[in-house]
């Protein structure tokens, strides 16, 4: 439905902006901040390189805060916000949020002893600065999650279904992170591009999932996009040496993180619920 708010007209999700314009706003800003740390001209450790770095990857909401603003007006960005919040839900589900990718990545650790022998490398980060970490790293994620799952996915889901547009905004959220793959000090320089891919558009699904059972919560996904940078690295998945951006070459840890994290993002589809309107 479309209906107004103070006199300002507010668009249905499934109507409102061009989701082709955000998705090209969006790679056009963050790949203008992050292709110049890639290609050298500035360097991710000097405070110019890392404000650009940091501009690049908040610009999924500043460009949805933006297009909603200039549709919406106020009206609009308080509805968008709203799911920021949004913190009514059921416990179980912020133990799911927190815990999700710690779980999958113990469950990797026991295959690769049961598969290959051995007990893969272990992270050297004390486990108890992890949850620290995600709390204070939680907060963050609004600069993506307000774009992606805020303002992208209802909009999607719209047109396409909740199931084929949290795969297909995985896609487009995996292809995002690209240029990172060429800074050197990103824990991405040099590793597969397509198996990270892999994994992040089978999170994708899992975001959508909680996303959808949480009343379009977006400070569960930001939870669970917070405890997954904090927490994948109790198993790393990056080789020690890269072995080149467009190859399949990865680690063992790295292609059974893809096959458990698909085995959850296909329970997650057939159970995936349907939005509410």
């Amino acid at each position: 439905m479309e209906g107004s708010e103070n006199g300002r007209h507010v668009a249905a999700p499934g109507r409102a902006g061009s989701l082709a314009g955000y998705f090209l706003l969006t790679y056009a800003v963050t790949w203008s901040c992050f292709i110049p740390v890639a290609a050298g001209v500035l360097r991710a450790t000097t405070l110019p390189g890392y404000a650009l770095l940091l501009v690049g990857t908040f610009a999924p909401s500043l460009v949805a805060v933006l297009l909603t603003w200039s549709r919406e007006g106020v009206a609009g960005i308080r509805a968008l916000l709203r799911g920021v919040v949004q913190w009514q839900v059921a416990g179980r589900w912020y133990l799911f949020a927190a815990s999700y990718i710690a779980v999958v990545k113990s469950a990797v650790a026991l295959l690769h002893r049961a598969v290959l022998g051995a007990w893969p490398r272990f992270g050297t980060e004390p486990l108890y600065l992890i949850p620290l970490a995600i709390a204070m790293s939680t907060p963050v994620q609004a600069g993506e999650e307000i774009g992606w799952r805020g303002y992208a996915l209802p909009r999607m889901a719209a047109r396409m279904g909740l199931r084929a547009a949290s795969v297909v905004l995985g896609i487009i959220w995996a292809c995002w992170h690209l240029p990172l793959f060429f800074v050197p000090e990103a824990d991405t320089y040099q590793q597969s591009f397509t198996v990270y891919a892999l994994q992040v558009t089978a999170l994708s699904v899992a975001i959508a999932w909680l996303y959808g059972n949480t009343k379009k919560s977006l400070l569960l996904p930001m939870l669970l996009h917070a405890a997954a940078n904090n927490s994948k690295d109790i198993v790393p998945s990056a080789l020690t040496v890269g072995a080149g951006t467009f190859g399949l070459v990865a680690s063992p840890v790295a292609w059974m993180t893809v096959g458990l994290l698909w085995m959850c993002a296909a329970y997650f589809l057939v159970r995936m619920p349907k939005l509410e309107t």
